[in-house]
């Protein structure tokens, strides 16, 4: 049963499907639990509801015998540090310049699901990044690959540019040995993060993850973090982008993944054009419509500031009467970083004298010299 379910995988797209079982995680409670206590999830509370599911595969599905952990290639055609010397574009994280992948994952599983339904008699559920299932863990714990100091999963025949889905199923399956750790003394990804988020190898603080600070985190992005943040529009692959296991790495065997070439390097200045319909409309089936125009433009703004272009200050200059608060706040920082001193304070009187938002009117301070932004509750240190 098990070949034909590789075989089966294999056209389906999938580069590596390996098998655990739920009582082969006995760590996994404890190490929850601790990453939880520490607020290191920022404000993913999602993370910690329904913790006991996340820790125990049997308290989400008592009927489980086996879980097949499946991964798929997303591996970019080109390297996403080269986008990073050009500030004058937005940089996507890779996953994010094509179809959303919970979409195309999760029906590939479905797919395969219902192949090993169909063969076994056997019950399954299929799982993609949408409920409380911890699939790097399980991943590692099924020999698919280790999880880096990066905390992401690597493999050695196919890097870490890699997808992750899980099948559990009432089937009894032969479990496979979990994959050890090959990083060895290597630490580019430690070093190569631009807001220092992992404060010890294999130990990543979310709130100080660019990726989790422009597609997670709702609220203004505190000040310290903002110049750090760079070009980088949606997410963030630096991290990713060093590991020299990356060189075994295949282009993604999945049509529907093929990356968009207008997504490859967006103009800032047409990004910051951007209106609700036309987001919605450019944007349409990549994740990055999930996370909305307002936290997208905010993300934009502070790439703005960062370009070290004047000819952009316009660009922030129109965003100034955005209606979204979040916008504006960015937009006043941006103009803050590309315009001489009193023109900002031109702009102060002509903006910020009627503003109403408190975080608004605090980053109008900040910009004219008055005061540092506020980071009590945006704070995500």
């Amino acid at each position: 049963m098990r070949r034909l379910v590789e075989t089966r995988a294999r056209t389906l797209g999938f580069c590596g499907l390996r098998v655990t079982r739920p009582d082969r995680l006995p760590d996994l409670p404890g190490r929850l639990s601790a990453w939880l206590a520490e607020g290191a999830h920022g404000t993913m509370d999602w993370m910690a509801e329904r913790a006991d599911q996340r820790a125990s595969p049997i308290a989400l599905w008592p009927g489980l015998r086996s879980i097949l952990v499946l991964a798929m290639s997303y591996r970019p055609e080109h390297d996403p540090l080269d986008l990073v010397a050009r500030p004058e574009r937005g940089a996507v994280a890779a996953y994010a310049q094509r179809r959303d992948y919970h979409e195309v994952l999760k029906g590939r599983l479905k797919e395969l699901g219902g192949y090993l339904s169909a063969k076994g008699d056997v019950r399954v559920k299929v799982f993609c990044d949408t409920a409380p299932v911890m699939e790097k863990t399980l991943a590692e714990a099924a020999g698919l690959g280790w999880q880096g100091k990066h905390t992401v999963l690597i493999s050695r025949g196919h890097g870490n540019w890699l997808l992750l889905g899980a099948i559990y199923t009432s089937a009894e399956f032969d479990p496979d040995p979990p994959e050890r750790d090959h990083c060895g003394s290597c630490r580019a990804c430690l070093d190569v993060c631009p807001t220092d988020a992992f404060p010890a190898p294999y130990r990543l603080d979310a709130r100080r993850c660019i990726s989790y600070l422009t597609i997670e985190h709702a609220g203004p992005i505190p000040a310290a973090f903002r110049p750090a943040i760079g070009n980088r529009v949606f997410g963030c692959d630096d991290c990713l982008a060093v590991c020299p296991w990356n060189k075994f790495a295949r282009t993604a065997a999945e049509s529907r993944l093929a990356a968009r070439a207008d997504l490859a390097a967006p103009a800032l200045v047409d990004l910051a054009g951007l209106d609700d319909a036309a987001f919605r409309s450019f944007f349409a089936g990549t994740p990055v419509k999930r996370t909305g125009r307002d936290r997208f433009l905010r993300n934009v703004m502070i790439a703005v500031g960062n370009s070290e272009d004047p000819s952009l200050a316009e660009a922030a200059v129109a965003r100034l009467h955005d209606p979204s608060p979040l916008v504006r706040g960015m937009a006043v920082w941006a103009c803050g970083r590309l315009l001489p001193p009193e023109a900002v304070r031109a702009l102060g009187r002509q903006h910020g004298d009627s503003e109403t938002d408190a975080h608004v009117r605090d980053e109008w301070r900040a910009a004219t010299g008055l005061t540092e932004p506020r980071t009590d509750e945006t704070s995500a240190a």
